[in-house]
C-alpha cells in the first residue's frame, strides 16, 4: 500500500556532503530523513521558495520532456530501501496508461515539488524508517 506523505523540511548546509530531507506521512505522525546530494537539495530549496532560473536546469528539462511527449506526471513513489539506499519510481500518465520511471528519490522529490505532484512512499519503507514526532532526528514536527 502507498501512504501519501508531504516534504517538511530541507536541510541544507554547505560544510557537508550529504544534505537532508524529511518527508512526514500526510494523515499520521511517521516522519523520516533522505540524505540527497548538494545539487538536488538546492533545486528543492529554489522551487519551494519560488526562485526560477532564466534557463532550465535537469529538473525542469525532464519535467518537459514528459510533457513533450504527452505524458502527466501523476505521483512519485519511494518504493524501496535496499543496504542503506532509497528507490523512487516516477510515475507518468500518457495516453491512459501509466508508465513507471525508476529514479533516485531526490531527483523525484525535486519533480515533484516542482509540478506540485503527489509524494506517496510505499508502507513497509514507512515501515522500515519512519518514527512518530521527533522520531530521534533532533527536530520536532
Amino acid at each position: 500500500m502507498q501512504i501519501r506523505c508531504q516534504l517538511i523540511r530541507i536541510m541544507i548546509s554547505e560544510t557537508e556532503d550529504g544534505q537532508v530531507i524529511v518527508l512526514k506521512e500526510t494523515d499520521g505522525e511517521r516522519v523520516f530523513p533522505i540524505v540527497i546530494g548538494f545539487f538536488e537539495a538546492a533545486a528543492i530549496d529554489r522551487r519551494i521558495k519560488g526562485h526560477m532560473l532564466p534557463r532550465p536546469m535537469t529538473h525542469d528539462l525532464l519535467a518537459s520532456v514528459i510533457e513533450q511527449m504527452g505524458g502527466r506526471l501523476a505521483r512519485i513513489i519511494v518504493t524501496d530501501l535496499k543496504d542503506h539506499t532509497f528507490y523512487a519510481s516516477l510515475v507518468v500518465e500518457r495516453n491512459g496508461d501509466e508508465i513507471l520511471i525508476d529514479s533516485r528519490p531526490s531527483d523525484a522529490i525535486a519533480l515533484a515539488v516542482a509540478n506540485d505532484t503527489p509524494i506517496f512512499v510505499e508502507d513497509h519503507v514507512l515501515d522500515q524508517v519512519a518514527g512518530p514526532g521527533t522520531a530521534g532526528f533532533g527536530f520536532t514536527v
